[in-house]
């Protein structure tokens, strides 16, 4: 995407949920993206060849109360009215919520962010149908108290390769997580919440720590054993999942240039 000596540049927040598409990425002959999606909408609406840049290229199935995206137009709308235009030329699930604009070398994905991610659990035998869209069912009890312990071990800057898919392409698997919890919903204790922060995260990053931190509250890994797996630097030797990408949500996204 690169823009005209005209154009200007607009950042959206987007929400979605996710379980219909195929990733947020836009794919090759393959509409049913988040980005895709955006594109035809912004295009209709501006007349323009549009191809959006996401801050977070969230898996298929995964959600979204707050990715970032960018895109060029010379249009003159105002950007107060980008939201409300754009989303009547897109799906009921995927909605722009606010808009403003940013400079004309701004790049979401080139600058500093902490990224907020939650996991969310449905911790009861049957599984709640008005949540199983958006949290994966654990029929074990959990020991938050020890998932917690365990958590404590991830923060920091540590090399994560044990903690990403197989799979990945990123140059290094070193990344910096700021804060994790692991809490119980007062409101509701069957809703049991991992929430992770950091700068970046890798292919899978944030389900692997799911799936292990569940390993740990339902007794099949001990908090120490996450330190083991930690510093072994190697997937193979963590035998937990991937948790359902169903429970992921990108919360939010700060930058810390805006």
């Amino acid at each position: 995407m690169k823009g005209t000596q005209d154009s200007r540049r607009i950042l959206i927040t987007v929400a979605y949920d996710g379980t219909d598409y195929h990733g947020f990425a836009r794919q090759a002959d393959d509409p049913d993206t988040i980005e895709g999606n955006l594109d035809r909408a912004i295009s209709e609406l501006t007349g323009e060849d549009t191809e959006v840049i996401g801050a977070s290229r969230t898996d298929s199935g995964v959600h979204a109360m707050g990715n970032v995206a960018v895109f060029d137009t010379a249009g003159r709308i105002p950007v107060e009215n980008f939201p409300d235009a754009i989303n009547t030329k897109l799906p009921a699930d995927i909605r722009v919520r606010t808009a403003r604009d940013v400079p004309a070398d701004f790049h979401p994905r080139h600058t500093d962010t902490i990224k907020t991610y939650r996991y969310e659990i449905d911790n009861e035998h049957i599984a709640d149908p008005l949540r199983a869209r958006y949290a994966m069912l654990v029929g074990y009890d959990l020991d938050i108290e020890k998932m917690n312990k365990a958590a404590q071990t991830l923060v920091g800057e540590h090399d994560f390769k044990s903690f990403c898919s197989v799979h990945t392409q990123a140059v290094t698997t070193v990344r910096e997580v700021t804060d994790i919890e692991v809490a119980r919903d007062n409101a509701c204790r069957e809703c049991v919440y991992i929430t992770v922060k950091g700068h970046g995260f890798l292919y899978n990053m944030v389900r692997i720590i799911a799936g292990t931190l569940i390993d740990v509250g339902r007794g099949r890994l001990a908090p120490d054993d996450v330190t083991d797996i930690l510093y072994a630097k190697d997937r193979a030797k963590n035998p937990s999942p991937t948790a359902e990408a169903k429970g992921l949500t990108l919360v939010g996204i700060e930058f810390t240039e805006l």
